[in-house]
C-alpha cells in the first residue's frame, strides 16, 4: 500500500497552475501536500491539509473526486489521473494517528454549535482553534450526524469519527450528546447562559414523502431512518428501494449485507439522469442490486408495489398508457431525499425559513435573528461533505468577527 502511494505521488506533475486544486471546493493545496510527502515531511503535509480541511480524511473517502480534483488532473487527459484521494487519505490518517493537538487558550468568548455533522464539526474545529469555548450539542448519542448515521460502515468507518471526537475533546470542545435543542433547551436559553453566538448545523433529517397510498403500511420505511440502525429492521428477502440518489445506493447495498436476497431500485427516469455518483451506481450493480428504470410507484400494497412505466416525449417524462404492473416486495424503503426538522424554528422567535423549510441567512451566514448563524444542509439542502466544510469554514470566520466586535463594544 505504501509503495503504491509513493508511486502515485511521483506521478504528480506539480503543475504551476494546478487544475486539481482549482476544482477542489475548498482549494486544497494538492501539489503542495504531495511535494511535502515525497520530501519526507508527512507530518507537515498532514498539518497543512488539516488546517485547510479538518475533515480531510473523510473527504478523501466520500467526495466525488471524479468530478473534482481527480477529474481535473492533467494526467487524466491521456491516462489515469493521479489518485489524489488515496494520497490524501494516507497522509490524513497518519496525521490523526500520530499527532496530538496543542490546546489553545480559550479566552475569546463562548459559542454553541448545534449539530455535529460535517458543518458542525468544521465550525467547532475552526472556532476552538481561534480561542473560543465551544459546546457541541448533538441530538444522538455520538457525534457525526449524517456521517455516522447516514453513511454505511463499509463506506466510512465510524472509528474515524471517534478519533475526531477525541481530537475535539483534546482541544477543549465540550460535547453534549443526547441533547435536542428546541423542546427543552432553546436558543433563548443559550443566550441567557452567556453564549455570544449560536451556530446551527442540524442537517436535514425529515424524510420527504411520496404522497402515494400505502406509505404508512408496516413494511414501508424511509432511507434516513433505515441507515441509522439497519440491524433493527426485518426486511425479508425481497426489498424495493424507491429513489436514485447516493442514499438509495447505500440503502440497497446495506440491505443486501443484512440478509435481503433480492434488492431492486426503482427510478422514474433513465440511468443517465440518476443523481447518484457513477461509482456508487456501479458498486451497487456489482453487489447484486437490480434496477428498474423509467418506473414510478403508484400505490404500495401489502405484498408489493403497483407501478407504471414512463418514457420521454420531447424531453418530458410521461406515463406509458396501460403499462401498470405489480412488483413483489417484502419491504419498501423510500429514498426521496430529506428536509429540515422544525424543532428549533418552532421554539425560537425571529428565525425565518424559505418555502423548503431551510434557514435563510445573509452572506456571512447569519440568520434573520442576530447572533444566530447557520450553515450546511439546513441552509442549502443536501450537498456533499466538502461543500459543507467550505461553507462552515467561511461562516465560522464571520462568527469570529461578530463575537469580537460584540465583546469589544461591551468592553468600551
Amino acid at each position: 500500500m505504501s509503495h503504491d502511494i509513493i508511486k502515485e505521488a511521483k506521478r504528480c506533475y506539480q503543475c504551476k497552475s494546478p487544475k486539481c486544486r482549482n476544482a477542489c471546493p475548498i482549494a486544497t493545496d494538492i501539489p503542495g501536500f504531495i511535494h511535502d510527502f515525497l520530501e519526507g515531511n508527512i507530518e507537515d503535509a498532514g498539518k497543512k491539509i488539516f488546517e485547510n480541511n479538518p475533515l480531510s480524511i473523510i473527504c478523501s473517502m466520500v467526495c466525488p473526486h471524479e468530478n473534482q480534483c481527480e477529474g481535473s488532473c492533467i494526467r487524466g487527459i491521456k491516462e489515469d489521473p493521479v489518485r489524489i484521494s488515496s494520497i490524501e487519505n494516507y497522509i490524513s490518517s497518519y496525521f490523526l494517528n500520530r499527532t496530538s493537538p496543542e490546546s489553545p487558550k480559550l479566552n475569546k468568548g463562548r459559542i454553541a454549535v448545534i449539530g455535529s455533522g460535517p458543518a458542525g464539526l468544521t465550525a467547532a474545529f475552526y472556532l476552538v482553534s481561534k480561542g473560543y469555548r465551544i459546546t457541541l450539542f448533538e441530538a444522538q448519542d455520538r457525534i457525526g450526524g449524517f456521517l455516522r448515521y447516514g453513511i454505511p460502515e463499509f463506506r466510512l468507518s465510524k472509528s474515524i469519527l471517534d478519533q475526531i471526537a477525541a481530537r475535539l475533546t483534546a482541544l477543549g470542545v465540550k460535547i453534549r450528546p443526547n441533547t435536542l435543542i428546541g423542546p427543552v433547551i432553546t436558543i433563548d436559553t443559550l443566550f441567557d447562559d452567556g453564549y455570544d453566538a449560536v451556530f446551527i448545523a442540524t442537517g436535514v433529517w425529515r424524510p420527504n414523502v411520496l404522497r402515494i397510498k400505502g406509505e404508512s403500511l408496516g413494511h414501508v420505511h424511509y432511507a434516513i431512518d433505515y441507515l441509522r440502525s439497519p440491524q433493527a429492521y426485518q426486511l425479508g428477502n425481497r426489498v424495493c428501494v424507491i429513489g436514485g440518489g447516493n442514499s438509495a445506493m447505500d440503502v440497497a447495498r446495506t440491505a443486501l449485507r443484512n440478509g435481503a436476497r433480492d434488492v431492486q431500485i426503482l427510478y422514474r427516469r433513465d440511468r443517465e439522469s440518476m443523481p447518484a455518483r457513477d461509482t456508487e451506481v456501479e458498486l451497487a450493480r456489482i453487489d447484486g442490486v437490480k434496477f428498474q428504470f423509467f418506473t414510478s410507484p403508484v400505490e404500495i400494497l401489502d405484498d408489493g408495489i403497483r407501478c407504471v412505466k414512463n418514457h420521454l416525449v420531447n424531453g418530458n417524462l410521461e406515463v406509458i398508457p396501460d403499462s401498470e404492473f405489480m412488483l413483489p416486495a417484502d419491504a419498501v424503503i423510500i429514498a426521496a431525499s430529506q428536509g429540515p426538522r422544525k424543532n428549533i424554528v418552532s421554539t425560537t422567535e425571529g428565525i425565518e425559513i424559505n418555502d423548503r423549510g431551510l434557514l435563510i441567512t445573509d452572506r456571512g451566514g447569519m440568520t434573520t435573528r442576530e447572533g444566530v448563524f447557520a450553515s450546511g444542509d439546513v441552509v442549502t439542502g443536501a450537498k456533499n461533505v466538502v461543500e459543507a466544510v467550505k461553507m462552515a469554514r467561511d461562516v465560522a470566520e464571520s462568527i469570529s468577527e461578530y463575537v469580537e466586535k460584540k465583546r469589544a463594544k461591551i468592553d468600551e
